[in-house]
């Protein structure tokens, strides 16, 4: 058993060599650094922040960098990394309303408090591969206008003023918001701690189920009715200075959608939301998180649950990347001792089946789990 530990010791000694030799690439070319990548490579960065729920770009940076542009392991690798830092308190909730904005579109209202602001965004191109970022071209500086400061409207404030959506989430006084990062998760869950995980959970899993809601199998039919994307002011409140202070600036990606309701009982016909909150610029996964929280609120709303996006406990259990990948990648482990043991009884199970058949018998074998 030494001799066997130690030489897979050293095999694995080698393959950590091995992967930092194919990390760094070729050795004529120049690294890439972690400012490059903070720069150039800033979507991928935000995903990582993200899912990894921490905002940091330089070590979100790192992690790409360290992952060989891995998405999902460079999360792990940033996640862990979040569980050793100490917890001083919780901030305040941000003020989106005061987002100093960079992005601000709306799929409802043509003509906004405001105005549509497109900022930087892959929409409008054709999709069609550009010869020239083979090379290092000059780009020509971006057309800007100066930043207005004070509040920015929302849709859902113009539908508020009539009546026509519901209200805008507001919690029992008693309720103390919950934090998945130091519970254990439990059925069923509260909305805050639905929104927690999937402001964490894999964009590609919840883009699939929000695409699920569109084609039928959660009967939603969303408007857009407002996505902004810039900074909002991070503020903790200080028990010693009895008021809450700056702790500096972060961009995040909000989304609001809106549905029809045809009301209940309870509650008379309105639009209703989905939302999503996120780090850095990441629409498309504020999207799918606003159409996922709506569908999960089926129960709630006094709606059947009939699809998977609707399903609470698939929905959640299923959409975090690193216990995904942790389940899926464990299978490459040793299971020396569980499959002799499964070769064993499929052994015995066919034995039994041929002298079943040869003495023209029905074949019956036992089921294995």
């Amino acid at each position: 058993m030494y001799v066997a530990v130690k030489g897979g010791e050293a095999a694995i000694a080698n393959a950590h060599r091995l992967l930092a030799d194919r990390r760094r690439g070729d050795r004529s070319l120049p690294a890439i650094g972690i400012d490059q990548i903070v720069a150039q490579l800033a979507l991928a960065v935000d995903r990582v922040m993200a899912e990894a729920s921490l905002y940091d770009r330089t070590l979100a940076a790192l992690a790409v960098r360290q992952a060989r542009g891995d998405m999902i392991e460079a999360i792990f690798l940033l996640r862990a990394y979040r569980t050793t830092l100490p917890r001083f308190g919780y901030s305040q909730p941000l003020d989106t309303a005061a987002m100093k904005i960079e992005r601000r579109i709306s799929a409802t209202y043509k003509d906004l408090p405001g105005g549509q602001l497109l900022g930087p965004t892959f929409d409008y191109t054709h999709r069609l591969l550009d010869p020239s970022l083979l090379t290092d071209e000059p780009v020509d500086e971006p057309m800007q206008r100066p930043a207005e400061d004070g509040r920015v409207m929302r849709v859902s404030e113009i539908l508020d003023q009539e009546g026509l959506i519901e209200g805008d989430g507001t919690m029992p006084v008693d309720h103390e918001i919950g934090d998945l990062t130091r519970e254990p998760l439990e059925f069923p869950m509260t909305r805050d701690l639905r929104l927690q995980a999937l402001a964490r959970g894999d964009e590609g899993f919840l883009l699939a189920l929000g695409y699920s809601t569109q084609r039928g199998y959660g009967r939603t039919h969303p408007f857009t009715g407002e996505i902004r994307i810039g900074e909002v002011e991070v503020e903790f409140d200080v028990p010693e200075l009895g008021f809450a202070i700056s702790l500096g600036r972060i961009q995040v990606t909000e989304c609001q959608m809106v549905n029809q309701f045809k009301g209940s009982p309870k509650a008379p016909p309105q639009f209703t939301r989905g939302y999503g909150l996120v780090f850095g610029q990441s629409e498309r996964k504020a999207m799918a998180m606003s159409l996922v929280d709506r569908a999960l609120r089926a129960e709630e709303l006094g709606e059947d649950i009939v699809a998977p996006a609707q399903d609470e406990e698939f929905v959640i259990s299923h959409s975090d990347n690193v216990q995904a990948t942790g389940f899926v990648e464990h299978l490459k482990l040793p299971h020396y001792v569980d499959f002799q043991a499964e070769l064993d009884l499929v052994r015995r199970m066919r034995r039994e089946f041929e002298a079943a058949r040869d003495r023209g018998m029905e074949p019956m074998t036992e089921a294995a789990e």
